[in-house]
């Protein structure tokens, strides 16, 4: 009798552990047990744009552990960008991530249709005919910026009630990279945080015609610092407009608004607060998907523009980050917590609209009125807003580089 007893236990035991074993292999998110996942970046993670969007690795490995293998290659230049691809192919990679714009990645990626080639936006994908295994994402970047420039009009406020500045003074910078739709959509929407404070406020940007200069940046902050910029703001890759703004305030105060990576522990007097895109929910989504032997737009979270998708605040792609309670006003917080709730609520109409009129810098016949508003994001994750405010933004056209 104990001999069928065992025999039956037996039997239980490699029935279970059939099912195991074909639960393992089925996975329980899909049909992989293991994935490599590649990440080519334009920098290394020395950079703020690049360190940001290394974070996404790191979680990918905190959340999958020994599921996944991830390869990386760093510092890819756009026209260098096919040896890498290729080579991340022959190393078995199932889904590739690129925080490039080279357009060679969509060239590619016909050639190898088992692999996911997820790349975060560089141009209008509305309406163009891509592979199906070539996908586009990005963050609604112009929430974050609307929110820190609320952070900034608080302070600038503060200045002008305690006799620091005086309202013809309510000046901010922005140190910029190139005049692409993407930049000017930013720091547009950063000014219109700004002035639903202090509506007075005007702003001058300085464009470096580099997205990772160290010395550019920093001198084209000091350069906005020299014209009575007050608090300032970037759209490139390094800490020097931070630095800039940190050595500036040993002798007068001008404070910094980051982007991409806190700049707390270099600019620990000026810096106000940062504004991240997320790039994780997309990265951990994607993964999941091929995981699951899906398609990435009916499991990643966010709005669905073909093969391209975006978010906000409402799906954690944008966020702010350490708040300098002893350089921030009073009522910051409260204040830049009321705009995150419109933005999760709606879709963020409220941001380009007001008596303005904005004009193409490549056309000046193109021009727009913003009574009547405009929507960013409403039909591609990449920004399109691309006119300068007349009257209350001015592009330094005499910069042209290093000063000192």
């Amino acid at each position: 009798m104990k001999r069928v007893y065992i025999t039956t236990a037996l039997t239980c035991l490699v029935i279970m552990a059939g099912f195991i074993l074909c639960f393992r292999l089925m996975n329980l998110s899909g049909g992989k047990d293991h994935l490599t996942v590649g990440f080519i970046y334009d920098n290394d993670e020395s950079t703020p744009y690049t360190y940001n969007f290394s974070l996404a690795g790191d979680e990918l490995k905190r959340v999958y552990g020994e599921r996944v293998t991830i390869e990386t290659c760093s510092n890819v230049l756009d026209d260098d960008m096919e040896e890498p691809i290729r080579e991340l192919a022959q190393k078995g990679c199932d889904i590739i991530f690129f925080n490039g714009y080279s357009e060679l990645v969509r060239k590619l990626a016909p050639e190898y249709p088992d692999i996911q080639f997820c790349q975060t936006s560089y141009m209008d994908m509305y309406g163009q005919s891509v592979p199906a295994n070539y996908h586009t994402f990005k963050g609604e970047a112009y929430q974050g910026r609307y929110v820190s420039g609320i952070a900034a009009g608080v302070k600038l406020r503060q200045m002008i009630l305690e006799g620091i500045i005086s309202e013809d003074e309510a000046i901010v910078g922005f140190v910029a990279a190139f005049p692409t739709s993407e930049v000017i959509s930013g720091y547009t929407a950063y000014l219109m945080g700004v002035r639903s404070v202090v509506s007075q406020a005007v702003m001058h940007v300085c464009y470096t015609g580099s997205w990772s200069s160290y010395a550019l940046e920093k001198s084209a902050a000091q350069h906005l610092i020299d014209e009575g910029c007050v608090i300032l703001s970037q759209h490139t890759d390094t800490i020097g407009p931070a630095i800039a703004c940190e050595q500036a305030f040993e002798e007068h105060p001008v404070y910094f608004v980051g982007y991409n990576q806190s700049m707390s522990e270099v600019a620990p007097a000026a810096s106000l607060i940062t504004f991240r895109i997320c790039w994780e929910p997309y990265v951990l989504g994607a993964v999941d998907a091929v995981f699951k032997d899906e398609e990435i737009e009916s499991v990643v979270q966010g709005k669905i523009h073909g093969t391209d998708m975006s978010a906000g605040f409402d799906k954690g792609w944008v966020e702010m980050d350490d708040l300098n309670e002893l350089a921030a006003a009073p009522g910051t917080e409260d204040a830049m917590k009321d705009a995150i709730e419109r933005f999760k609520r709606g879709n963020g109409d409220f941001v380009y609209r007001g008596n303005y009129t904005g004009v193409n810098p490549d056309d000046p016949s193109d021009t727009i009125d913003l009574r009547k508003g405009y929507i960013e994001n409403a039909n591609t994750s990449y920004p399109l807003f691309h006119y300068i405010l007349t009257d209350i933004i001015t592009v330094d056209d005499e910069y042209n580089g290093i000063t000192d």
